[in-house]
């Protein structure tokens, strides 16, 4: 695939139920933020904006090229802030919009790189990317998010349960490795910037209240989600306290 021009937004809120002021909190001595938007700086895109509630992540960005966006402190999910950014910023209905979330401090520069050509290459609205299942243990985790796509390459349902459910196998066996291909779904999204107004006017969907899962609002409502496999291994984003410390070993040791 070709590599287009594309935006990355990072919608960044202060407040996190399970890890309070989260942006702000230190990973090597600096705000995670800032690793999150020397990422999106690393990937080579036309634009980078930080969408936020709250002025001190705002401030946080001092010396980076990245443009902010202060946006409502209401928003539901990360989407819906990225529309309001997208109001905000004027970009055209055609423009690539790469969402990476605030919490992901190690994000592979080729999986933004990639998500964008996968939305490039295709009619969809949207894209995401999804990487192999090889073990039992993250199959039935619900923390797990799995993802089913048709001969295209274009999501079918996400879910935290098993999916694809092999009958057979599983009805006597749950420790080998999964019976068929399964893929985990990795949470970043590319979206057309028209879309994400789109997507904004959209009411919850009753699956998408079922499984927690916003995605589905999408395939609810009628619209395509087009999915790639992640060109590179992506770890675990920063939700809790044990995140933090693993990061943190992480960094130490890179």
């Amino acid at each position: 695939m070709s590599n287009p021009e594309f935006i990355v937004a990072v919608p960044a809120r202060f407040s996190a139920s399970r890890l309070p002021g989260k942006p702000l909190r230190l990973l090597g001595g600096e705000p995670i933020v800032r690793h999150v938007v020397r990422r999106a700086l690393a990937s080579g895109a036309a634009e980078v904006v930080l969408a936020t509630d709250d002025a001190r992540i705002a401030e946080a960005m001092a010396g980076l090229a990245v443009r902010v966006c202060m946006t409502r402190n209401d928003h539901p999910s990360g989407t819906d802030r990225l529309a309001e950014c997208a109001e905000q910023c004027g970009w055209p209905d055609d423009a690539l919009v790469v969402n990476l979330q605030g919490d992901e401090p190690f994000a592979p520069v080729a999986a933004l790189q990639c998500v964008a050509a996968t939305l490039a290459a295709s009619a969809a609205p949207m894209a995401t990317l999804a990487s192999p299942i090889t073990d039992t243990a993250t199959l039935f985790d619900p923390n797990a998010v799995k993802v089913v796509t048709d001969a295209s390459g274009h999501a079918l349902y996400f879910s935290r349960a098993p999916i694809p459910w092999h009958r057979d196998r599983y009805a006597s066996d749950r420790v080998t490795a999964p019976a068929a291909p399964c893929l985990r779904h990795i949470g970043m999204y590319a979206y057309r910037a028209g879309f994400l107004r789109v997507f904004q006017s959209l009411p919850p969907g009753r699956l998408e209240q079922l499984e927690a899962l916003e995605q589905l609002r999408v395939l609810e409502a009628g619209h395509r989600i087009a999915v790639a496999l992640s060109p590179a291994a992506f770890p675990q984003g920063i939700d809790t306290e044990d995140d933090l410390l693993r990061a943190e070993a992480a960094l130490r040791d890179a």
